[in-house]
């Protein structure tokens, strides 16, 4: 199994746990190109999780779906590795209501 789809299963165990509510986006040829691979839905708040390796870049078209997420007052994250602890306490965060922090937090994995 790749490092991404291995890390992607890691996301899935943490939203499991937590009681969120989410699915795979599986993209095809019917499909809208560049939704977020994970799509959740937290305490109401939609919230679109790309995944990416440690060296992973989104395109130009998952970066447009992440800006009309965001445009929509949506949650939509870029997620490395590096960044899983940082999505946690935004999961966190938007269950206890704390909006402005993970606001911040959401702002720190666009990279």
């Amino acid at each position: 199994m790749g490092k991404e789809k291995t890390f992607e299963n890691r996301i899935k165990d943490f939203l499991k746990k937590e009681g969120c509510y989410f699915f795979k986006f599986w993209g095809t040829m019917y499909t809208r190109a560049g939704v977020p691979d994970l799509i959740a839905c937290v305490n109401g708040w939609f919230i679109g999780i790309e995944v990416k390796s440690d060296i992973g870049k989104p395109s130009e078209i998952q970066l447009q779906n992440i800006k009309e997420i965001h445009n929509n007052s949506g949650y939509a994250v870029v997620v490395r590795p590096d960044d899983f602890d940082k999505l946690k306490e935004m999961i966190w965060a938007i269950k206890d209501g704390n909006h402005s922090k993970a606001t911040k937090l959401e702002g720190g994995m666009q990279k």
